[in-house]
């Protein structure tokens, strides 16, 4: 059985018990010359009803994708959609049943509820652990032919020269290139979020409120190759003859093309962990600096600021770790050259360009560029574990 039949009987036994208990309730309790209460709320009974369809469908489709019983995959597939149909109508019977006999089936639904809630929990729990071990074998074997010191601290960073050399792995200008793009994009992203959400939080009104914030959200789900494509077309020749007309060498791609345009697409994000978190100081502090005599700044930088500080630093601790991860823009506006430099206007690359690069094209698995993409993951993989972790802190201590 396919996954498209699957969702589709899913649907049609959902909304078949929908009707079914709408109108069993309107015909034997709203409408009868003596309406009594029903022992659960309708949507139990709706629930009830599917949950006893959808679990065996669920099982049987996972055990024919995983092929752990032969025969399921070879039943036909008009067979699965009449054993789908079967269970739809068992699950419609035990939705009726219930109904006929005033059957109490909240905690029934709420405990099948709970249970798959847990088993998702242990699952992603389990699918993280996986891909850490993943990460942690192949940075092994990576690690037993190249030195962590020369990876780590050496400056020659040229993976596809050949032959394979572990002088080749220093992976200092990646990890001093990510560094430097994203300090240029938070001394953008920074002070311009901050009077944002100062703005939005504590001088806009409602209606300015309720226009400007979704405007703002719908903004950071713009994707990045839109962003990376506008640095490339728009920004990057700008910048290049800005730095000519100075004067200095400029690359077409370069770290202040990338930082900068990075610092305008984490704007909308920060701004808007900033209203949350600004908005979460008790509005009783602003009355009483206000009521003592305060000026709406000075309330603004001695009271709500201070108090709202471990949830500002949490919620820049995020931003810095989403400025870390990006790879299109950096792709489209820095460039590939691992050059070892300060000078922003010249190329540079990130982490995660080239764990992209490394895993593109037709390397072997066990090679040192592929290993090295691993390395480089689990790199980042503790970094942005650290930076959240952090944030987690930072965010318990907001005051509410």
């Amino acid at each position: 059985m396919s996954l498209g039949y699957f969702l589709c009987i899913s649907l049609l036994t959902y909304f078949l018990l929908r009707q079914t208990v709408k109108k069993w309730i309107e015909k034997k309790y709203i409408h009868a010359q003596k309406p009594k209460k029903l022992a659960s709320l309708p949507k139990y009974y709706v629930w009830y009803g599917f949950l006893w369809a959808i679990i065996p469908l669920t099982i049987i489709l996972i055990f024919q994708k995983a092929n752990a019983f032969p025969f399921l995959t070879s039943i036909h597939s008009y067979l699965y959609i009449g054993i789908a149909l079967f269970f739809s109508c068992i699950g419609f019977l035990m939705s009726c049943r219930a109904l006929f006999y005033k059957k109490c089936v909240r905690g029934s639904v709420e405990k099948i509820i709970k249970l798959v809630m847990v088993f998702l929990t242990i699952l992603t729990l389990f699918i993280i652990l996986l891909i850490l071990g993943v990460l942690l074998f192949e940075s092994i074997l990576f690690f037993s032919k190249v030195p962590f010191f020369s990876f780590f601290f050496g400056t020659n960073w040229m993976p596809n020269d050949l032959p394979e050399s572990a002088q080749n792995f220093g992976a200092l200008p990646l990890f001093l290139g990510t560094l430097f793009i994203t300090i240029i994009a938070l001394v953008i992203t920074f002070p311009l979020g901050t009077l944002a959400a100062i703005c939005l939080s504590e001088y806009a009104s409602k209606r300015v409120m309720e226009v400007l914030r979704p405007t703002l959200e719908t903004m950071a789900g713009v994707p990045t190759v839109v962003y990376g494509f506008f640095a490339a077309i728009v920004v990057a020749p700008l910048f290049q003859k800005m730095a000519l007309a100075f004067g200095w060498s400029a690359s077409a791609q370069s770290a202040m093309v990338a930082g900068v345009v990075l610092g305008v697409m984490l704007i909308p994000m920060l701004t808007s962990l900033y209203v949350d978190v600004l908005l979460s100081v008790p509005r009783a502090l602003r009355e009483a600096s206000l009521g003592l005599g305060a000026t709406k700044q000075e309330t603004i930088l001695k009271v709500v600021l201070p108090v709202a500080k471990p949830g500002l630093i949490g919620a820049l601790l995020l931003t810095f770790s989403r400025a870390i991860g990006e790879t299109m823009l950096v792709v489209m506006a820095a460039g590939l050259a691992a050059n070892l430099t300060l000078n922003p206007f010249s190329s540079v690359t990130t982490v995660t360009v080239q764990i992209v690069s490394l895993l593109t094209g037709d390397q072997q698995f066990d090679s040192l560029q592929t290993l090295a993409a691993f390395a480089l993951g689990l790199t980042l993989f503790f970094i942005t574990l650290i930076i959240n972790f952090l944030a987690e802190r930072f965010n318990k201590k907001v005051m509410v």
